[in-house]
């Protein structure tokens, strides 16, 4: 069994292993990290490491090991060359007989600027625990002293791991677990730090842009005080938003005390804009209850040697996405008009996305792995993101709770009860268990329910759900009535390039595929700024001729175009709504 060397240890009255990470950027300009990891206390003639080759929150294999060069071993005292091999992509191997205390040294390549990788230049260094440290199989559980060299006195480090007491830069992790879970920023970044509940909070903010802080501060404690209040307090002693601002980048990664946040640089003055980074911010924080401590079963320990699969990654992540559109609503950041506005894209989205009919939302959460972060041209025709119907399924089970209890019970119960069953325990939820608690909260049995929107791919019932609460959806046609082809293309090197053809649309019952290059349409050159006004000037039934190169074949094909399909779909007030319908929605939503 791994995770118990310790153990054995103990039993043989053996000092258990020293274990420090040395990390240095002696040249940051290289994007080369420089990592000493040390070993004292070693009993075993042979030492094995791996590299982690996946990072908690972001399921796709990554295979970090490829950013490994340099690898040496030697003694402590570096009198001695350790013999080392290579076994497998992912690990490596040291003969260690005799020898007790080791220094392994390698170097990682960092300049890959997400939340779940490294990135260092002469600005900053960035990087995530599982993306450049090895673990020791069987010794997990040790706790790790992490210590940073900076090629500066004046870069700071930020970090949501404690400092090493009368230490300078070193930090203390009490497992891999945890040192994963706790990235570091260091260089000349700007440090804003605030209290919210009592409790220290910090945004290590690197680079420039239009961002004001003073403003973020409020919102995001408004933020904080809305979940906390939701889940009855906060589970950390203090916590840090680590954010970049860079060009034009989206993206968030959960940590139990921190989060690392990515975001265009120009993009906080534009309502809309600032509007979806709060969301972010929400959604992120959000995480702190939801999959950091209230995780399915096959995330409860983690094997950061391959896919961990779970089908409840819709709750984990759809749920979350739900509440991070809610929890701006409720911290009065934005009104119930502005929500139901952003809940209409979000329902645009999805019934734009032909793969909604392909992907069962538990076969999305389980095939995360291969699919969602591995999309191409046809991705939209055969998946659906368990993010974006996890939400909506959520809604649905929301609305559905509030419909039959008059809002007294909601999504909200589900989430506290999980939160005491599973939560606070870090004890993994199955999907059956999962399902049972939402059952006990709605008072109803939901297997049908779970039958046709989580593991099958019949549509999704909006105006069913939406009626009780004097809402509908309303799909909105182009004014024009644009007849329907199919395609999306972009303009790219001074051709244009179809991007994508829907399943079963005009194109492609004719055979036109994405990649090919669009020309003409009925002999006269289109781009595809211009393709909207050119369609404009036919009707549906009509057949046109579409001029592509085809893997620089030329090939026309004869499409008859089909009836207009809705732009987007808003979800709108019904005239003359009940009483209790205008009673259900206030309890939602409060006053519109």
């Amino acid at each position: 069994m791994i995770r118990s060397i310790n153990t054995e240890f103990k039993k043989l009255n053996y000092p258990l292993p020293s274990l420090t990470y040395f990390v240095k950027m002696t040249n940051p300009s290289s994007h080369l990290f420089e990592v000493g990891f040390q070993i004292e206390h070693w009993p075993d003639p042979v030492l094995n490491l791996k590299m982690p080759v996946w990072t908690p929150g972001s399921y796709l294999v990554r295979e970090y090991a490829r950013h490994i060069q340099d690898f040496r071993a030697v003694s402590k005292d570096k009198q001695t060359k350790l013999l080392s091999q290579k076994l497998g992509k992912n690990h490596w191997q040291v003969e260690t007989k005799e020898v007790d205390n080791i220094l392994i040294t390698y170097r990682v390549f960092a300049n890959e600027l997400t939340v779940r990788t490294n990135h260092l230049d002469d600005t900053h260094g960035y990087f995530n625990g599982a993306a450049l440290f090895y673990f020791i199989p069987g010794l997990e559980a040790t706790p790790v002293t992490v210590e940073i060299i900076p090629p500066n006195s004046s870069w700071k480090v930020s970090t949501g791991l404690p400092e090493v007491s009368g230490k300078v830069n070193q930090f203390y992790a009490k497992d891999f677990d945890t040192l994963v879970d706790s990235p570091f920023e260091i260089g000349n970044h700007g440090v804003y730090s605030f209290e919210v509940l009592g409790k220290p909070h910090q945004y290590a903010i690197w680079g420039t842009g239009n961002i004001q802080p003073s403003k973020l501060i409020e919102d995001t404690k408004k933020i904080i005080e809305t979940e906390a209040q939701l889940f009855g307090g906060l589970p950390y002693d203090d916590y840090l938003f680590i954010l970049h601002l860079t060009h034009k980048s989206f993206g968030g990664l959960e940590h139990k005390n921190s989060c690392s946040l990515i975001y265009s640089r120009f993009y906080f003055k534009d309502t809309e804009k600032y509007n979806r980074f709060i969301q972010l911010v929400a959604h992120e924080f959000f995480h702190l209850w939801n999959v950091k401590r209230i995780r399915p079963k096959a995330l409860e320990t983690f094997n950061y040697e391959q896919e961990n699969y779970t089908p409840s990654l819709w709750f984990s992540e759809g749920t979350t996405s739900y509440y991070d559109l809610l929890i701006p609503l409720r911290a009065e950041i934005y009104d119930p008009r502005k929500f139901l506005e952003l809940l209409g894209k979000e329902i645009t989205r999805f019934l734009m996305t032909p793969g909604r009919k392909v992907q069962p939302l538990s076969e999305s959460s389980f095939d995360a792995w291969i699919k969602l972060y591995r999309r191409d041209n046809n991705s939209d025709n055969c998946q659906i993101s368990y993010y974006l119907k996890g939400e909506l399924v959520s809604l649905l089970l929301d609305l559905l709770i509030r419909a039959k209890h008059q809002n007294k019970r909601s999504l909200d119960n589900v989430l506290v009860q999980m939160w005491e069953q599973y939560g606070k325990s870090e004890t993994g939820f199955t999907p059956h268990q999962l399902q049972r608690v939402i059952e006990s909260v709605a008072d109803m049995d939901l297997q049908s329910f779970f039958n046709l929107y989580v593991d099958s791919t019949e549509e999704l019932p909006f105006n069913k759900y939406l009626n009780p609460f004097g809402l509908e959806l309303k799909a909105i046609l182009e004014e024009d009535n644009i007849p329907y082809l199919g395609i999306r293309v972009a303009s790219e090197n001074n051709k244009e390039i179809i991007k994508f053809v829907e399943k079963g649309s005009p194109a492609a019952v004719e055979g036109i595929d994405p990649e090919d290059e669009l020309l003409a349409i009925n002999g006269i050159r289109v781009t595809a700024a211009q393709l909207k006004g050119r369609l404009k000037d036919h009707q549906t039934e009509e057949i046109i001729s579409v001029t592509v190169f085809h893997q620089d074949e030329l090939k026309t094909f004869s499409v008859t175009l089909g009836k207009p399909q809705p732009s987007r779909y808003e979800v709108v007030e019904m005239e003359n709504p009940s009483l209790l319908q205008q009673e259900n929605l206030r309890g939602w939503l409060g006053k519109i």
